[in-house]
């Protein structure tokens, strides 16, 4: 039997829709399983029920003051913004010099950038870890901050100068002739203009600095230095062979949940982001 064309366009939208409401599905069920468990305690923690049964907000404090995830989240924060103001600044200057003028072997240097964003963080962490105690930041906030911008910065780099090369030139020279800097061109002619972009790399290179695990567990030893996934991977129970599940979800949840709102926030500037610079490369 032969559909009709508004037959084709109901199916074909309802098939978007299904597709849509799986991946829905298997993206949120894992966060909101976490958050009942986080939610539940003793022999509660080990029932599969798939609606709230209880609310044990106990988790939840044993998770933020016994644990120490708040002085972790702290710690988290300072090292991902630090790192993201880095980046952005490095990467716009890097992103004008590559974007804007004319030297030989452009080409061949953002190739390579790109390249060492391929290297898999353990193919480095020897070398960074003698950088690291060569530098005296073992042990300190300050070597994290390093290495996390060292393995963002080609990524954004990348970015911003595909970004940068779509911005027409008529712009730059106009601001050359008004008789304004290189510094005034980027920050006040180029930012404002890439504030899309700059959003993009910048909540991408928060994401990676708030989640990253092994520089952490390798450069930080003292406890009140920890970072949030570290600290949670630091949980320990009654014995080995018990472990906190409640407050190991309740510290899940609230390290998660400060991404979740972010990209939230700046969803629309994150869809903008991802999308500039595709036309013109």
């Amino acid at each position: 039997m032969k559909l009709s064309h508004q037959q084709r366009v109901l199916a074909h939208k309802s098939l978007i829709y299904f597709g849509s409401l799986i991946a829905c599905v298997v993206c949120v069920f894992p966060f909101y399983y976490a958050i009942l468990t986080s939610l539940r305690s003793g022999q509660e923690l080990f029932q599969a029920h798939y609606l709230p049964s209880s609310f044990h907000w106990g988790n939840y404090v044993t998770a933020l003051l016994d644990n120490g995830i708040a002085r972790s989240l702290l710690n988290s924060v300072a090292v991902a913004t630090i790192t993201v103001g880095l980046c952005l600044l490095v990467s716009i200057t890097a992103a004008f010099a590559l974007a804007r003028i004319s030297f030989r072997g452009r080409k061949y240097l953002l190739f390579t950038i790109l390249c060492v964003s391929m290297f898999p963080q353990v193919a480095v962490l020897s070398g960074m870890f003698e950088l690291v105690r060569f530098l005296g930041l073992y042990d300190s906030l300050g070597a994290l901050v390093l290495s996390y911008t060292t393995f963002s910065l080609p990524f954004t780099i990348w970015v911003l100068t595909t970004f940068m090369k779509s911005i027409p030139v008529e712009l730059e020279e106009a601001a050359i002739v008004d008789g304004a800097s290189t510094w005034v061109i980027i920050s006040r002619v180029f930012a404002p203009i890439m504030g899309p972009s700059l959003v993009t790399t910048g909540l991408l290179a928060f994401i990676g600095a708030w989640n990253e695990f092994m520089f952490a567990l390798t450069f930080i030893i003292s406890s009140d230095k920890r970072t949030v996934p570290v600290a949670i991977g630091m949980f320990q129970g009654a014995s080995q062979y018990e472990l906190p599940w409640g407050s190991i979800m309740a510290a899940s949840v609230i390290v998660t949940l400060p991404i979740i709102v972010m990209v939230l926030i700046f969803q629309k500037r994150i869809v903008s982001g991802l999308t500039s610079g595709a036309v013109k490369g």
